[in-house]
């Protein structure tokens, strides 16, 4: 089963991104986890005494976070149709998921349906890969090539990586840039935008803090 394989390479959180945590959680605020998969940051999360909701698209994972933190709120739904009322949360976190939305009108979608649950002033936490190993940059050339021919159906700076030699993964290869006019242009008002990184500086990802008017 690829949730089991997949989850286990997630078991924990990434000590990188306890920042994005240390320094924006608010005891007793609710906070959505959006694209949680197996609940690896609920355990974290409830340390900080927020109110957790994890959410993510896959009925496997969901049901691996339910069996490992049963007291936990975790449910299967799609991020381009919420299931919460507007104004709903504090905070809504994202962890390494916005680039695995297929097309911009997707992924603004995605921002959107975010932006409604939010309360006025509330705080959206954005990661994204940012790719820059020697065989990733080979995948953006291959399908730049294949567009430009005409062979690759896929948006400009889409690629598909093979994962564990079982499945193709798409990926949106973002620049800060196009990551800030994207959740710009949702309504959102820039807080902070950055690099963060594990020890070995093999795991980067680019962060954004945005705020809700």
């Amino acid at each position: 089963m690829i949730a089991d394989d997949f989850s286990k390479t997630r078991s924990a959180i990434w000590p990188e991104t306890e920042v994005l945590f240390d320094e924006y959680l608010v005891p007793g605020e609710k906070v959505l986890d959006l694209g949680c998969g197996n609940g690896r940051y609920f355990e974290y999360l409830k340390e900080k005494k927020v109110n957790y909701f994890g959410v993510d698209n896959s009925e496997e994972l969901i049901k691996i976070a339910k069996n490992k933190y049963p007291e936990a709120n975790f449910q299967t739904a799609d991020a381009l149709n919420l299931p919460f009322p507007e104004n709903f949360f504090d905070k809504v976190y994202s962890i390494a998921t916005l680039h695995h939305i297929p097309s911009k009108e997707y992924r603004l979608q995605f921002l959107k349906e975010i932006k409604k649950i939010l309360r006025p002033g509330g705080i959206i936490i954005i990661t994204v890969w940012k790719f820059h190993q020697i065989k990733a940059v080979g995948l953006l050339f291959k399908y730049t090539i294949l567009k430009l021919f005409g062979k690759s159906k896929l948006d400009w700076k889409d690629i598909f990586e093979p994962w564990a030699k079982k499945i193709e993964r798409y990926y949106h290869w973002f620049s800060k840039k196009e990551l800030e006019i994207l959740v710009k242009k949702t309504g959102f008002e820039i807080k902070e935008i950055g690099l963060i990184k594990n020890e070995k500086g093999n795991r980067q990802n680019i962060y954004l803090i945005a705020e809700k008017p």
